[in-house]
């Protein structure tokens, strides 16, 4: 895992995977929910399961902050989230 925290992304993975566990309906624990089995595929503990409507969620989320921008701030993330896992895949001995 040590090595996975290095990846590019990281740090929204770190502080999703954080309000995940505790209880905290953030963006970033949205994007981890969405994401949940990639990520537990790549050996990452991901509590709870996998909601169908974390991309919904992460939407509504980001549209409360700020209507304007939540489309592209979503893109950016679910890219984010994509490029992490990519990355991780070839880190990650098979």
């Amino acid at each position: 895992m040590d090595t996975l925290m290095d990846l590019p992304g990281a740090d929204i993975v770190e502080r999703g995977l954080g309000d995940l566990d505790a209880g905290r309906d953030t963006p970033e624990a949205a994007l981890i929910s969405m994401a949940a089995p990639r990520l537990r595929a790549l050996g990452l503990a991901v509590t709870g399961s996998a909601e169908s409507e974390a991309g919904h969620r992460l939407y509504h989320l980001l549209s409360e902050a700020d209507r304007a921008s939540a489309h592209s701030r979503y893109n950016a993330l679910v890219g984010s989230m994509a490029s992490f896992a990519r990355a991780a895949e070839h880190a990650t001995p098979r």
